[in-house]
C-alpha cells in the first residue's frame, strides 16, 4: 500500500517565487555593492560614502506627482540608494546573528528601520527623499558594514549564507503552500455546520411524521418511475440542500414539469433528510423518489471490485485517513473520488433495469434551461452524450492516462479528447448492448495497484465509454464554476447547465461569490428549518 500511495505523488519540482527571485537579485547586486565597498575600504577608507559624490547629479521629482517605485529604480534617487544599502544591511543582520555579534546586528536592524521609516514618509507625503533625509543614514549604515566587513563578514560568507536562508525559505513556503492547499481540501469536504443542522431537524421530522413514510411508500410504487414516455433524470448525492436546487432547477426550467421523473440515490445516514425535505416540497407536480444506496444487496464485493477495495483496511487507511504526508497531493485523497454512491453512476442500468433513457444530473450542477430536448438527440448508436472539454490540451487522454502504460498505449489515442461527467445523456439499451459496466470494472480490476491513473471517477470513464460517446454542443453543460473565476458571462448565461466543479461548492464560504447568486435563487430560503439553522 506504501508503494501504490506513493505512486500517486506528483514530482516535487521546486519553484522560486517572485520574491524569491526578488531575493536572488538583490543579493547579486549587494555581493557587486560589497565589492566595490572592499576596494574603497582598501584605499584608506574615504570620509564621504560614493554614494554622496552623487548629489550633483540627482534629479528633482515633483511633489506632486511622485512614484516611490519608479524613484527606487532611478540610478540617481536618495530612495535607491537607501534601498540597495537596506538589502546590504539585512544580509549582514542574518550573518552577525549566525556569528552571534548580537549588538551588531541590532544597530544595523535600528539603522534598516530608519530607512523604512524614511520610504514610508516618502510614500505618503509624496515627497522624494531629500540629501539631508538620506545623509545620515547612509553614513552610518556604510560605517556599519565597514565594521562588519573589518571582522571578515565577506562576499563568500555573505553569498554561502544568503544561499542557505534563501533554500530555508524556499523550503518553509513550499511547505506552507502544501499545508493551505490541505486546509483548503478539508474545508472543501467538510459539511457546513447549517447543513448539518438542516439534515438533523429533516431526520426528526421523518421519524416523527408518519405521513412522510406513507407517501414515500407510495411513491416507490408508481407506475411513473418505468414510464419510458416520461422524462427520467438520476442524482446520487449525500447532500440534501444541493440535491434539491438541482430539482428545483430543472422543474422551474422545464416546459412540461409534470412530466419529469426523478430517480434519487442517497445513504442510509441522510436517507430520512433526502424523504422529508423532498416530499414536503413543491416541485410542480414532479414525480421524486429516493432509494437508500444500503438496500443495494446485489452491490457488494463478489460483483464490484470498487466494494471489495473499500473493504481492504490499508485502501481505507490511505484514502479515507488523516493527511499524514505533505507530499501527497490532497486532492487526490478526497474520499468523494472513492465514494460507492460517486460510482454509483457506473451502474444505471442495473438500478433502473426498466428505463431506456436517462439523465445523469451531478448534485453541483444548476439547470438553466429545458432539458427534455436531450432526450430526442440522435446519438447515433452511442450509449454516452457529453460536452467535450479538450479546447484546451489539458483534456486530451494523456492527462488523465498513464500511457507509459502498454495496457493503456496499445487501446487509446493520447490525444483523443476527453469529456465532461456531470450532465450526460445515457442510452441504456445501447450501455446493455455494449456492456458499460462490465468494461469499467475490468479497467477498476487493471488499476488495481493505481498505476494506470490516479483516483476520480472521469478517468475509467473515458475508458468505459471509449468510442461510445456523442459530442453534445458546449452549450448544454458549462464547466468551472467552483474553481474559475473568469467564465465569460455570455456563455455561463447560454448555457443549459452550469456545474460548480471544483473545491469551491456554492454552498461552502470557499464558493466563488460571482456564481453563487445562479445556486442560491432556487432555494426556498423562507422554510423554518432553514432559517433556524442559519440564526442557530
Amino acid at each position: 500500500m506504501r508503494r501504490r500511495a506513493a505512486e500517486f505523488r506528483r514530482p516535487v519540482r521546486r519553484r522560486f517565487s517572485g520574491w524569491i527571485w526578488f531575493v536572488l537579485v538583490a543579493f547579486s547586486l549587494a555581493a557587486l555593492l560589497l565589492f566595490l565597498l572592499q576596494h574603497n575600504h582598501r584605499q584608506d577608507r574615504p570620509q564621504q560614502h560614493p554614494f554622496l559624490d552623487r548629489k550633483a547629479k540627482v534629479e528633482h521629482f515633483s511633489k506632486t506627482s511622485l512614484n516611490l517605485t519608479e524613484e527606487i529604480v532611478s540610478a540617481t534617487s536618495f530612495s535607491r540608494q537607501l534601498a540597495e544599502q537596506m538589502v546590504l544591511a539585512k544580509a549582514y543582520v542574518i550573518i552577525a546573528k549566525e556569528h552571534n555579534n548580537l549588538h551588531l546586528a541590532w544597530e544595523l536592524s535600528s539603522k534598516i528601520r530608519s530607512c523604512q521609516l524614511l520610504l514610508s514618509k516618502a510614500a505618503m507625503t509624496g515627497k522624494p527623499v531629500t540629501l539631508e533625509e538620506a545623509e545620515p543614514i547612509i553614513k552610518s549604515l556604510s560605517s556599519l558594514i565597514f565594521k562588519a566587513q573589518d571582522i571578515h563578514y565577506d562576499i563568500a560568507t555573505t553569498i554561502v549564507t544568503m544561499k542557505s536562508h534563501i533554500q530555508a525559505l524556499e523550503e518553509r513556503a513550499y511547505a506552507a503552500t502544501v499545508q493551505s492547499t490541505v486546509f483548503a481540501q478539508m474545508s472543501a469536504e467538510a459539511l457546513p455546520k447549517s447543513l448539518h443542522c438542516l439534515n438533523v431537524k429533516l431526520m426528526a421530522d421523518w421519524l416523527k411524521l408518519q405521513y412522510l413514510q406513507e407517501l414515500s411508500n407510495e411513491r416507490r410504487n408508481s407506475p411513473r418511475l418505468t414510464d419510458n414516455n416520461l422524462y427520467h433524470f438520476c442524482i446520487f448525492s449525500d447532500n440534501v440542500l444541493a440535491t434539491s436546487v438541482v430539482v428545483n432547477s430543472t422543474v422551474s426550467n422545464a416546459d412540461h414539469p409534470k412530466q419529469l421523473v426523478f430517480h434519487i440515490v442517497t445513504d442510509g445516514v441522510n436517507y430520512g433528510a433526502m424523504q422529508a425535505w423532498l416530499l414536503r416540497n413543491d416541485f410542480k407536480g414532479a414525480t421524486i423518489v429516493v432509494q437508500n444506496i444500503d438496500e443495494f444487496h446485489w452491490l457488494d464485493e463478489s460483483y464490484s471490485p470498487l466494494v471489495k477495495q473499500l473493504h481492504d483496511p490499508e485502501f481505507r487507511a490511505f484514502y479515507f485517513g488523516a493527511y499524514e504526508d505533505v507530499n501527497a497531493e490532497p486532492k487526490f485523497r478526497n474520499p468523494k473520488f472513492m465514494s460507492l454512491l460517486n460510482h454509483l453512476r457506473f451502474y444505471i442500468p442495473e438500478i433502473y433495469p426498466q428505463l431506456e433513457k436517462v439523465v445523469f444530473l451531478d448534485d453541483d450542477v444548476v439547470v438553466q434551461k429545458d432539458l427534455t430536448p436531450l432526450f430526442s438527440l440522435d446519438l447515433h448508436g452511442n450509449v454516452n452524450g457529453a460536452v467535450e472539454t479538450c479546447l484546451e490540451a489539458f483534456h486530451r487522454y494523456y492527462k488523465y492516462l498513464n500511457f507509459s502504460n502498454s495496457i493503456i498505449s496499445s487501446k487509446f489515442d493520447p490525444q483523443a479528447c476527453g469529456w465532461a461527467l456531470g450532465m450526460n445523456i445515457f442510452d441504456l439499451v445501447a450501455w446493455r448492448k455494449a456492456n458499460v459496466t462490465a468494461k469499467y470494472h475490468y479497467w477498476l480490476e487493471q488499476n488495481a495497484d493505481g498505476t494506470l491513473w490516479k483516483l476520480g471517477t472521469l478517468p475509467p470513464a473515458l475508458l468505459s465509454f471509449y468510442g461510445l460517446t456523442e459530442p453534445l454542443d458546449r452549450r448544454w453543460h458549462v464547466l468551472g464554476l467552483g474553481y474559475d473565476l473568469n467564465i465569460d458571462n455570455r456563455l455561463i448565461e447560454s448555457a443549459a447547465v452550469i456545474h460548480f466543479n471544483g473545491n469551491m461548492k456554492p454552498w461552502l464560504k470557499l464558493a466563488i461569490g460571482r456564481y453563487n447568486p445562479l445556486w442560491h435563487k432556487y432555494i426556498n430560503h423562507s422554510h423554518p428549518h432553514l432559517q433556524d439553522c442559519a440564526t442557530g
